[in-house]
């Protein structure tokens, strides 16, 4: 039997515990992916667009959804399905929370709101009424983080286009699709799901929605 010595076995189990705890943080403060709500009745797609964490309605539990309670007439009659109710989320410095606005379609009014990723599974919202009447909700991970939208994001479509660009008689190099839409998840020997056998994904990446791509005061 190999024996190690006791000094190699505490420097191998000081080295996993500072993986463990450089990794965990990295994982936990990602707030990007799609998100049930407390209720379940919609999922919340959360990206990062031109610099901000915004989020919008992916799917309703009960589809054909109006912005009934909006102020504005003219929005009264939009669909809910695509929404942005997460809007210009900044990071806070210092900690892994997003502050900006939420939307809340019940009552048709804009809120001050905070995000904080919980663990990877749990993402909490906290949203003010002019700075008190503070509530919030968590909300469940159903979908996985989402990569940089080259779409939404001009600094990574710069980077992308730089990458690609040719150079010499040496072809350009494929890039990975970046996108802040979600892709079903296909197991081994599992076929490749179509529009035609499983639910669309009718909104795909929020980053190029007009709310959210040319954002309307």
């Amino acid at each position: 039997m190999l024996h190690c010595p006791r000094t190699f076995e505490r420097t191998i189990a000081f080295s996993g515990l500072f993986l463990a705890t450089a990794l965990s943080p990295a994982l936990a403060a990602d707030p990007t992916g799609d998100w049930k709500v407390a209720d379940g009745v919609a999922t919340i797609r959360v990206a990062q667009c031109t610099g901000s964490m915004w989020g919008a309605v992916s799917w309703e539990k009960t589809p054909g959804g109006i912005d009934k309670n909006n102020p504005d007439p003219a929005k009264q009659t939009r669909p809910t399905l695509g929404m942005a109710i997460l809007i210009e989320m900044k990071k806070r410095s210092g900690v892994d929370a997003w502050e900006g606005q939420v939307y809340n379609a019940k009552d048709g009014q804009l809120y001050s709101s905070t995000i904080k990723p919980v663990g990877i599974d749990q993402l909490e919202i906290q949203g003010c009424v002019l700075g008190f009447l503070c509530g919030g909700e968590t909300w469940t991970r159903v979908g996985p983080p989402i990569p940089l939208s080259v779409a939404g994001n001009p600094a990574a479509k710069g980077a992308a286009t730089k990458m690609a660009a040719p150079s010499g008689p040496q072809a350009a190099p494929q890039l990975p699709k970046t996108t802040g839409s979600v892709a079903p998840a296909t197991k081994p020997g599992q076929k490749q799901t179509t529009a035609a056998n499983a639910s669309a994904d009718l909104v795909g990446d929020i980053c190029l929605l007009p709310d959210i791509a040319r954002p309307t005061r």
